[in-house]
């Protein structure tokens, strides 16, 4: 199983949400975080006063999908959330171990 973390324009979590349900995908977290990386934030300018954002809201998706599904829902949310500007976002895919469903005790593949 692979647990694939992807940071997302905010603007674009509805196109990716709909990416990857018609790629199969059955649930995910999602979480409004922050943070800045090659873009280094922007400056705004509120009553008159320009002042310094440092970081830039994104959001955070966490997915656990079969290492056969893996490569499929990379490939949906690369083409969905993809505007061709900075800051689009970033894709990290890490091995997952175990997976319990509280509610049945299904283990494994079985509790994606």
């Amino acid at each position: 199983m692979k647990l694939i973390i992807a940071t997302i324009k905010p603007f674009k979590l509805e196109d990716v949400r709909t990416a990857l349900s018609d790629a199969g995908v059955k649930g995910m977290m999602v979480t409004e975080i922050k943070g800045y990386g090659a873009q280094s934030g922007h400056t705004e300018i509120y009553r008159g006063a320009e002042y310094a954002v440092n970081f830039v809201p994104k959001i955070r998706l966490d997915i656990v999908v079969t290492d056969d599904a893996a490569e499929s829902v990379i490939g949906a949310i690369e083409a969905s959330a993809k505007t061709g500007k900075i800051g689009d976002g970033k894709i990290f895919v890490l091995n997952v171990e175990q997976a319990v469903r509280v509610r049945t005790g299904d283990t494994g593949e079985d509790a994606v």
